[in-house]
């Protein structure tokens, strides 16, 4: 099992960068340090500013939103922080938020989220391999000649060369990003992968790689854990629940919100729904209420260290290549190294 560090720098109204934790994360092991953004700081700058102050673990991205920069313009980004970062360390992990992000903040159409994704990645692999940059989609039409066109685009190559292989990732919850993401892509993300995830996602899995010709032998799936070391399970729990119910109830719409569904993809249907019903009548208090502490229980690693090595087993047997871990203690990230293993890989 990998195992990974999830940074939410994106929800902080200042950005303060965990050094020690990244550098203690890459002693022990760790395979790579995620970012991820929505309407504040970035994803792709904090890589560039930790490719300067690390040395193997590589730098990634849990998820760069399409709908913020062109694919070239990501690719230019990957590239360079590949090459600040010495080469062979960097994952691009893309996602396609919601609309009420990508119309609301970028300014830029829903559409066709499925299609643009399957361009989006072309056109990116295109960069990498320095081919003329053409692309024949109806998404991003490269040269492009629309309205407003010149007519003088050429089919460019990048003057930068890679200084290594650059993966791209894909953060996928519905069936049909799951079959793209296997057929395209070198590592998934999944949103709502419980128990049953492998029984879920499979199919769909199934049948991007049998359109690709078969499994690819390093394709990765990373979850994610919560780690809280306490003695008090219940409250960890209960502080828990405001977020979670802002946002499967508040981050989307009644017809597009990817942390509601994903709740359901665990095995949460009614709760939910009732999430949901609770936060768009104002019921705050109803919509945590809503939430059952079993959700966190199954879903993160809460409690003594003893608790947390009893259910560490379960984590080993759902489907995951590795865990991207989220904790605020040092000591956090020691235990899981222990349980996984990976402070021996490091020669720790």
């Amino acid at each position: 099992m990998k195992l990974a560090l999830g940074l939410d720098l994106y929800r902080g109204a200042e950005l303060r960068m965990p050094i020690e934790q990244v550098r203690l994360a890459e002693d022990l092991g760790f395979h790579s340090v995620w970012t991820a953004e929505a309407y504040g700081s970035d994803a792709l700058s904090p890589l560039a500013y930790l490719a300067a102050l690390t040395t193997r673990i590589k730098l990634a991205t849990g998820v760069t939103q399409i709908a913020a920069r062109t694919p070239a313009a990501t690719a230019m980004h990957a590239l360079t922080i590949d090459a600040l970062a010495g080469g062979n360390r960097t994952i691009i992990g893309l996602g396609v938020s919601g609309p009420q992000i990508v119309e609301g903040w970028y300014g830029q159409p829903w559409g066709n989220p499925n299609r643009r994704l399957r361009e989006y990645i072309a056109i990116m692999r295109r960069v990498f391999a320095r081919e003329p940059l053409t692309n024949d989609g109806v998404e991003f039409p490269l040269p492009y000649t629309g309205p407003g066109s010149v007519g003088q685009g050429k089919p460019l190559r990048s003057i930068l060369h890679p200084a290594g292989e650059i993966e791209i990732w894909l953060g996928a919850g519905g069936p049909r990003n799951t079959e793209l993401c296997a057929e395209v892509c070198d590592g998934m993300l999944p949103m709502g992968w419980g128990e049953d995830g492998e029984q879920v996602y499979g199919p769909h899995l199934d049948a991007g790689f049998a359109a690709r010709g078969g499994r690819p032998a390093k394709f990765e799936i990373f979850g994610g854990v919560q780690v809280v070391l306490t003695e008090d399970v219940k409250g960890a729990i209960d502080a828990m629940k405001p977020l979670t119910a802002m946002y499967v109830g508040g981050m989307g719409s009644a017809t597009h919100n990817y942390h509601r569904e994903a709740m359901a993809r665990r095995g949460y249907p009614e709760a939910a729904q009732r999430v949901h019903e609770c936060w768009l009548a104002g019921d705050r208090q109803g919509a945590i209420d809503a939430i059952p502490d079993e959700y966190f229980d199954d879903g993160a690693l809460i409690g003594s260290p003893d608790r947390i090595r009893s259910r560490w087993e379960r984590w080993t047997r759902m489907g995951f290549t590795g865990l991207i871990v989220r904790t605020d203690d040092p000591s956090g990230i020691e235990l899981l190294a222990d349980l996984a293993g990976t402070r021996e890989t490091a020669g720790g």
